[in-house]
């Protein structure tokens, strides 16, 4: 049930779903809503407590002042698993810069944790991926940064007249009403602010999370995008071929470390799926993370 939680003197949306069984805690990636995590969450809940929520900024949820950083939202999670009175650990799934915030839960808080789901999660050596060109000339941090900055200026009426999201094929399967709030989340001005905060921050976030070492003791899975998908799909939307390949070579490397984060690791590379693997592969990240509930 979707609902709205005080935290900390501001509202928070969250979707929690089912009752019982091992909580699921999942932490979505950098400007993406909980929504599309429906065919994942509608499986799970059969069986486990499924929550889900909107980072500051993100959705509904009220944006404060303070800087949006990876130690922010693993306080916000862990005040709110509190105030969900979840006493046992969790299996926390982390997407993409989602994913960089869930190591940063585990690792400050890893008691709390049962098992850990990395889903084509940012690195916490993300800054190796500067070393590559930049696809196109506006996909550097700094031209996003003032792409963000821009939207962010507008208020939302402005920003809807200027943004018109096209969903993706996947995303045009989910229920009517989950593609309609798709839709809405991205014409929010806070989006942007919130967006434009996480990527000022993720680079030092980053050098935090390293310093704070390994999950020795913590069941990992990390699942990575099929790097030959991804190529292809990069070439059918009009990218250059030797700079996907050398971009996917890179990103590849880069998920292969991340099993290194615990000495009980196992990796897997979704077949057939890119960046968004929960749409791409929904059964694959329920098949991993049931997995990760039956782990003593």
């Amino acid at each position: 049930m979707k609902s709205f939680v005080n935290l900390n003197g501001r509202p928070m949306e969250m979707l929690q779903k089912g009752g019982g069984g091992t909580s699921i805690l999942i932490m979505s990636g950098m400007g993406c809503s909980f929504e599309e995590w429906f065919n994942v969450t509608e499986v799970l809940c059969k069986a486990h407590t499924v929550i889900l929520f909107h980072r500051p900024g993100l959705g509904a949820s009220e944006l404060g002042t303070e800087p949006r950083t990876t130690a922010a939202a693993a306080q916000d999670a862990k005040d709110l698993l509190e105030m969900l009175e979840v006493t046992q650990p969790v299996v926390l799934i982390g997407h993409s810069y989602g994913g960089l915030c869930a190591q940063h839960f585990s690792k400050l808080y890893p008691q709390q944790v049962k098992g850990l789901l990395l889903v084509d999660s940012t690195s916490d050596n993300l800054e190796k991926l500067d070393e590559l060109p930049d696809l196109a000339e506006d996909a550097s941090d700094d031209k996003w940064l003032e792409e963000c900055g821009k939207f962010a200026a507008l208020d939302e009426s402005e920003l809807k007249k200027m943004i018109r999201p096209m969903l993706s094929e996947n995303q045009k399967k989910l229920p009517r009403p989950i593609q309609q709030r798709l839709i809405e989340f991205q014409q929010k001005p806070n989006l942007y602010k919130t967006m434009k905060s996480e990527v000022e921050n993720w680079r030092a976030d980053a050098n935090t999370i390293k310093r704070l070492g390994s999950h020795p003791g913590i069941p990992l899975i990390v699942i990575g995008r099929d790097k030959k998908y991804a190529v292809e799909q990069g070439i059918e939307e009009g990218w250059p071929e030797a700079e996907l390949i050398a971009q996917e070579h890179l990103w590849h490397e880069l998920i292969l470390e991340q099993t290194a984060l615990s000495e009980n690791s196992e990796l897997v590379f979704a077949e057939g799926a890119g960046h968004m693997v929960h749409l791409d592969r929904p059964e694959l990240i329920i098949a991993m993370a049931q997995k990760l509930t039956q782990m003593p």
